[in-house]
């Protein structure tokens, strides 16, 4: 592995954002690898985007990427992706429940895999949180079989070129399972580590309430069957699976 991009996701997190750029950046400073810090404000209402600028300079190879207006923790992971430029790239949300320096956890299994996503050993978050998880980890699965048991756990490694093989078009919670079931439709292996799971001491969570949970329902049945034409019209034009060093 020789260069990482790490992408964070941030929507008003404005308590919070300052410290996971120093953590992010600690981390990153001991890889020995080339590396830039890709910092997302999803059109936070807050001081998000304008504490993360100030920070450029101080914080090296950091980059601000602005959405405007808000698009979600999908659009918001895939403005950092796109804009991303190395060879692996990581994510991890800003709101410091998991330990940075666990990615070198995810990058000890790069020899192994293309795509390796953490899970929550010890969930932190509250109780109705972590039963709504558990339903979605048990419908991804009813659609696209067993890809990991905690789909959704927001810290994640993979490689870049697997972004030019599939799309990712949700702008909300399906953007997890969209990059895993589209990776390993296409030959992409995966792997799973155990994170440490910290509780929020700042900030308010988002994404839990009904509209959005309704909106990731029904975005993956829209995806089983996109993926299903996807990979029909793959196999007629004869595009072959990946294929990945051992």
């Amino acid at each position: 592995m020789v260069s990482l991009s790490f992408v964070i996701p941030a929507f008003n997190e404005e308590p919070n954002v300052a410290e996971a750029l120093r953590r992010a950046s600690a981390v990153c400073q001991t890889l020995n690898l080339d590396y830039e810090i890709i910092l997302v404000n999803d059109g936070s209402r807050d001081r998000t985007g304008e504490i993360a600028k100030s920070m450029v300079g101080a914080i090296p190879n950091l980059r601000v990427v602005e959405n405007n207006p808000n698009r979600g923790y999908g659009g918001a992971l895939k403005a950092g992706f796109y804009a991303a430029v190395k060879e692996w790239v990581a994510f991890a949300p800003s709101d410091n429940q998991f330990d940075f320096n666990q990615v070198r956890d995810l990058m000890a299994q790069t020899p192994q895999a293309d795509v390796i996503t953490g899970y929550r050993a010890n969930d932190a978050d509250p109780f109705m949180r972590r039963v709504n998880r558990w339903g979605w980890n048990w419908l991804v699965r009813l659609f696209f079989g067993y890809m990991t048991r905690d789909i959704d756990c927001g810290f994640k490694l993979f490689r870049r070129e697997i972004l030019q093989h599939v799309t990712l078009l949700s702008d909300g919670a399906m953007v997890d399972t969209e990059l895993l079931a589209g990776a390993r439709a296409r030959g992409y292996r995966i792997a799973e580590v155990p994170l440490k799971h910290l509780p929020r001491t700042a900030g308010a969570p988002t994404g839990a309430n009904m509209k959005v949970i309704l909106r990731a329902f029904r975005d993956l049945v829209r995806f089983r069957f996109r993926l299903w034409k996807e990979l029909g019209d793959e196999k007629k034009n004869g595009v072959k699976p990946a294929t990945t060093e051992q």
